[in-house]
């Protein structure tokens, strides 16, 4: 199953209907609210004080959302982000790992209060902290991708 976001036609930083289906599945996998009442699209990408980054349903995944804070943790411009395979975003011996754990979301809908090492563009390794991983699936059930959030990270 292909998903409208596999082939990297839309700019998703400001876009409502991305907006919405992000915060809406958080919602209802997760059973929690992504973002506070009033904030929209342009707070998520410019203001939010913690990491969203959504990945496509390809069969090697590549990002299709990281918003500023995304952007300064690992050290990528929106341009770089939406091409890069997620599976760069950790060094090779951890992606066996970071595999399984999304093969559980895959499973399981969501992970919660994960723990990961990840690398930067300029090799600088960190370690995320307490994350969330949830599916994207759109109010017909169609699964669209996978996206994560954090607040806490340290250099490794």
């Amino acid at each position: 199953m292909t998903s409208p976001y596999d082939d990297h036609a839309f700019d998703l930083r400001n876009d409502p209907d991305f907006f919405a289906l992000l915060t809406g599945s958080y919602k209802r996998i997760v059973g929690r609210a992504l973002v506070e009442d009033g904030q929209g699209p342009d707070w998520l990408y410019s203001h939010a004080p913690f990491v969203v980054l959504a990945h496509n349903t390809l069969p090697d995944p590549r990002f299709i959302y990281a918003n500023r804070t995304a952007q300064n943790c690992f050290e990528y411009s929106w341009d770089e982000f939406i091409m890069l395979p997620s599976r760069l975003s950790a060094e090779q011996p951890d992606r066996a790992e970071r595999q399984r754990l999304l093969d559980a979301v895959t499973r399981d809908g969501f992970v919660d209060n994960g723990r990961g090492l990840r690398v930067a563009k300029s090799g600088r390794r960190f370690w995320v902290e307490n994350f969330t991983v949830w599916q994207l699936i759109d109010e017909t059930g169609k699964r669209l991708g996978q996206a994560a959030i954090f607040s806490s990270w340290q250099d490794a």
